[in-house]
């Protein structure tokens, strides 16, 4: 008798405990019972973490006066870490303004985010458009997938979910290059307009100006800004002015005041042209310009990578005419850095090919081309004047007319290939896109972030937005 008095005794003290270890919630009337440990995985800062330290002998239902059905989603998410299918039914925004509302926003924009980006296996699921002016004229990409459209002189957000969260008027006429300083603040320049201007989005409010200005030179007046990037602690811009004199200027971010000036030349010829695109480098501290132009004889154009510490330039190469290449007349038609990969990338203009140089063994001729290996894909289809590149993810991301390639690395077999002439073979190159893609019109612009793609084109409204296709089917666009 007293054993079985024992084992009664365990058992109703393993339903206590069990019991103690259950909460109920009365979400907008309808009931919900979990466990302690699901709800509290939604992290110390949360209000559900919150409302399991309440008293254990209260029999009473915790009351949270929201949506039933959504709140439902959000409990399955903190059971599996998956967002079930029943999501469907509400938009990324419901979605996640009720995690934010819980604390769990973190969670679900997680849950939420695409998968790493895979060019060869990506497709079109959704365009953003501005509701007015919608033609953009520039964009610029988060790291986590927020992006800024420029669309006249106004610039709208989206952030991580793709919502539009707000519009920002400028005093500009026309925005023409953008760059994210800070989360929410904007460095922007116009070729119509001269300077460089910050708009602080949380105030939605102009907090400051750059000016090239040269007292000893009353040429230098008017400059636009041609081309913008950010590190840590600085903004470069590069600036010509109406008789073509230009400079990159190195800004201070937090004061927004000039600190050093790079590279001033007269811009009379291709190789002192104004630089179109900047991009820092922070592995290593340098900054690389490109400047190309094009025309009855051709493309040409210069590859420039400065020390801003030093100002001096480190390395520099002109197409034509520079080097010992054995591609002279196959000039660049664009070029792109990857930072993270320390490689530069340059797309030719004749051949289409595609060109990579080790930035930490730069010389007279780096560049090793990249071979083609699949015999369907060697003929590019005849010469093809808008061309232009991006790299990101350690792909490169190629525009030809209105058709997107990707050229992806690939393991090489048997480990790492010795010595320059077998780089060629850790890539291989693929479309990204279909026929009825690249009918929509001239590629303007690539960007990526937050394992999304961002495509513009030329004369259309909104931007593309490509994603892996395992997790999202293609959504037309109007």
């Amino acid at each position: 008798m007293e054993a079985e008095g024992s084992s009664q005794a365990s058992a109703a003290a393993s339903e206590s405990q069990a019991t103690s270890e259950r909460i109920k919630l009365n979400v907008g009337g309808k009931l919900f019972e979990t466990t302690l440990s699901t709800i509290r995985s939604a992290g110390p800062d949360s209000l559900l973490f919150v409302l399991s330290n309440r008293p254990a002998n209260d029999p009473n239902p915790v009351f949270i006066d929201r949506d039933p059905e959504i709140f439902s989603v959000l409990l399955s998410l903190l059971r599996t870490n998956q967002i079930p299918s029943a999501a469907r039914r509400f938009s990324t925004q419901e979605l996640a303004d009720e995690a934010a509302f819980y604390g769990i926003d973190s969670h679900f924009r997680s849950a939420a985010a695409p998968p790493p980006f895979s060019g060869i296996d990506a497709s079109i699921v959704k365009s953003i458009s501005p509701a007015s002016e919608g033609l953009p004229s520039t964009f610029a990409v988060a790291d986590n997938g927020a992006v800024w459209i420029a669309h006249g002189g106004q610039i709208s957000s989206y952030d991580w979910s793709l919502a539009h969260t707000g519009t920002l008027r400028t005093h500009l006429d026309e925005i023409d290059s953008i760059c994210r300083v800070w989360t929410e603040i904007a460095a922007v320049g116009s070729e119509s307009d001269a300077g460089l201007h910050f708009y602080d989005f949380s105030s939605s409010r102009h907090v400051g100006s750059v000016h090239w200005t040269d007292p000893s030179d009353p040429r230098i007046f008017k400059a636009r800004v041609n081309a913008i990037t950010a590190s840590e602690t600085s903004v470069f811009a590069s600036f010509d002015c109406p008789h073509r004199e230009n400079i990159v200027l190195e800004i201070d971010k937090e004061r927004i005041q000039i600190v050093s000036q790079l590279g001033r030349q007269s811009g009379n010829q291709a190789k002192h042209m104004v630089p179109s695109k900047l991009t820092f480098v922070p592995a290593t501290g340098v900054l690389v310009g490109t400047a190309i132009t094009s025309g009855a004889f051709g493309y040409s154009g210069y590859i420039r990578i400065w020390d801003p510490r030093s100002g001096d330039v480190v390395w520099e190469t002109n197409e034509p005419g520079a080097g010992r290449s054995s591609r002279f007349g196959d000039s660049f038609a664009d070029v792109d850095v990857d930072a993270e990969g320390l490689s530069i990338f340059k797309l030719c203009s004749k051949s289409g090919d595609l060109g990579m140089a080790d930035m930490r063994r730069l010389g007279d001729d780096p560049w090793v081309y990249l071979e083609e290996k699949n015999p369907s894909m060697v003929n590019y289809g005849g010469e093809v004047n808008n061309l232009l590149m991006h790299c990101c993810w350690g792909q490169v991301f190629v525009g030809r007319g209105g058709s997107l390639e990707v050229w992806s690395r690939v393991q090489a077999h048997g480990g790492s290939i010795e010595g320059e002439s077998g780089r060629e073979g850790l890539f291989r190159r693929n479309f990204v896109d279909k026929r009825g893609d690249s009918e929509r019109g001239d590629i303007k612009k690539i960007e990526g972030g937050g394992d999304r793609l961002f495509v513009s084109r030329e004369g259309v409204e909104g931007i593309e937005v490509w994603e892996s296709s395992h997790t999202s089917g293609a959504v037309p666009v109007s």
